[in-house]
């Protein structure tokens, strides 16, 4: 891609996105956490514990907010025990709702792949954070703004020394991190939040599928939690249809992302024996890249030239070993146990909204209290991005509506 395209693609990006919400990108201030050397990103050298029980914590400020960085136990996606990073953030308003304040787990959405990326860290000021980053704070923002306590995951990921790479929309491990972070909120001492209180999920595009996996397993992996709503948005539930529509568009890098993710959860399946030599320099570097960087470094190139075959990447993802990856992978399966709502903008340019509808259409068909919507997009172009600006405030008032018991009874049977 030369310097020149590049340029103008960052120009345009980055003034669509000012123009549209200049509160998306603010400053996010999360300051350096303390003065001793203790580090959420450094991992024993065993772990021992339960599933969600906090290793290590760090206190932070945050606007509006007290904030925490930790490091917790979780599972990935073979039930290995792995030390995740994350923020715990108690706003400093009062809840005004029913009962006990909520504790709502943030799922962030695609971030990237480097150790710098983690949205733990570039919350903090820290790290390589991007455009794309801002939003992260936008939705915290929002969810604190109602008085919602946050717990916020950084999924597996390099970002902690020895959790391996980054296993990106792997409906496991990512369900297992975001249940986790919740338990890791309730237990952390001295926040004031409840042990057993309230709670709820809430993610957007990758964030949207690691929610709506979370509320697939929540009722066998943490039955304890009381959780009283979900929400997803612009989910990538069906990896099959992925490979094909991301393959030679502007957004490909997310399915170089998916790639290595499969290698993350699945070595056995020797993903990398297909790569060709410009398929090999692809992962070494993608998995160095944040978001922006990744999508503005690797547009528009065709996965068959990736593979020493010659072949698209959505031919190898039909046939063993990595059909059966993909089913495993596929959201919609389960039922999930709590009332859940389900946005995509119908014109979305990264994930088709067929995939978040079929999803929410499966979960129906299982007897699911499901919510479906569009998402509001002013155009059509940009318009997964854009679908970022007002997902923020669906979800919070949804979520209220939830913790007051008035989530309703779904829309299943008209969509």
């Amino acid at each position: 891609m030369s310097i020149s395209l590049r340029r103008g693609l960052t120009a345009t990006f980055s003034a669509m996105l000012i123009a549209a919400s200049p509160v998306a990108i603010q400053a996010v201030s999360l300051s350096t956490a303390s003065a001793d050397t203790v580090s959420v990103y450094t991992a024993p050298s065993s772990l021992a514990g339960d599933n969600g029980d906090v290793i290590k914590s760090v206190a932070s400020n945050y606007n509006g907010a007290e904030a925490t960085q930790i490091q917790y136990l979780s599972r990935d996606n073979k039930n290995k025990q792995v030390a995740v990073s994350g923020t715990v953030l108690v706003p400093n308003n009062p809840w005004d709702g029913p009962g006990e304040r909520p504790i709502v787990a943030y799922a962030p959405f695609t971030f990237g792949m480097g150790p710098e990326c983690a949205p733990s860290k570039t919350l903090a000021g820290e790290g390589a954070g991007d455009l794309v980053s801002g939003f992260q704070g936008s939705f915290i923002d929002t969810l604190l703004g109602a008085g919602f306590a946050v717990a916020q995951t950084d999924y597996i990921g390099p970002w902690v020394e020895g959790s391996g790479e980054h296993p990106y929309v792997n409906r496991l491990s990512e369900a297992h991190t975001v249940l986790d972070v919740i338990r890791a909120a309730q237990r952390l001492p001295d926040t004031g939040l409840p042990s057993n209180g309230p709670v709820g999920i809430a993610g957007y595009s990758e964030g949207g599928s690691a929610a709506a996996s979370a509320a697939e397993l929540a009722s066998t992996y943490a039955p304890e939690l009381d959780v009283k709503g979900v929400y997803s948005g612009a989910p990538p539930a069906d990896k099959s249809v992925l490979a094909s529509s991301l393959d030679g568009g502007m957004y490909v890098a997310f399915l170089g992302y998916a790639l290595i993710g499969i290698n993350a959860a699945y070595p056995e399946a020797n993903m990398m024996d297909l790569a060709n030599e410009t398929g090999a320099e692809l992962f070494l570097e993608a998995r160095q890249t944040c978001t922006l960087d990744a999508i503005l470094r690797f547009p528009f190139q065709q996965s068959r030239s990736w593979t020493e075959s010659g072949q698209p990447v959505a031919s190898f993802l039909s046939q063993p070993p990595f059909d059966a990856i993909v089913a495993e992978n596929k959201i919609g399966n389960l039922k999930p146990s709590m009332p859940v709502m389900v946005q995509h903008s119908p014109v979305d340019d990264v994930i088709p909204a067929a995939v978040g509808k079929r999803m929410a259409k499966d979960w129906c068909g299982k007897g699911a209290n499901v919510q479906w919507q569009e998402l509001t997009s002013v155009v059509p172009f940009f318009s997964h991005a854009l679908g970022m600006l007002t997902a923020p405030s669906d979800a919070t008032a949804w979520l209220k509506r939830a913790f007051n018991d008035q989530a309703g009874d779904g829309n299943c049977g008209q969509f």
